[in-house]
């Protein structure tokens, strides 16, 4: 989009007329490279007196709400990692437990399967039949 130049070149007229092209243009400018809502907000900066403070204050009360939201974000975080940590451990332990109960378990059945072979081979030797 192009934008129409600032240099006009102004005929020789009175000095209100020069003023109040000069005035025209700048109100023209304004609409051109502002939306309006924009602009109402420019013109009520111009307007008001000490904006350098307010605007100044909130940007103060920005940067202490950044910082706000942005230790309680790390907090939050910090609780979760510790979280899922614990998870972590206590699961290993539970898989620890497990895989030791399954372990003697293993060893269990293999004396359960010695000893049931050697009671066959016993009632085999023993001559006992059905």
């Amino acid at each position: 989009m192009e934008r129409p130049s600032l240099e006009v070149n102004l005929p020789d007229t009175h000095e209100e007329g020069k003023l109040y092209v000069v005035d025209s243009l700048n109100n023209l400018n304004k609409l051109n490279v502002c939306p309006d809502e924009s602009q109402r907000s420019l013109d009520e900066e111009e307007n008001t007196v000490g904006t350098g403070q307010s605007m100044a204050g909130s940007n103060t009360r920005n940067q202490w709400w950044f910082f706000i939201t942005f230790i309680f974000t790390l907090i939050i975080s910090l609780a979760l990692v510790s979280f899922v940590i614990f998870l972590i451990f206590q699961t290993r332990n539970e898989m620890d437990q497990l895989s030791s109960r399954l372990l003697s378990e293993k060893k269990n059945i293999e004396e359960l399967k010695k000893i049931n072979k050697i009671i066959l081979k016993h009632i085999n030797q023993s001559g006992i039949k059905e």
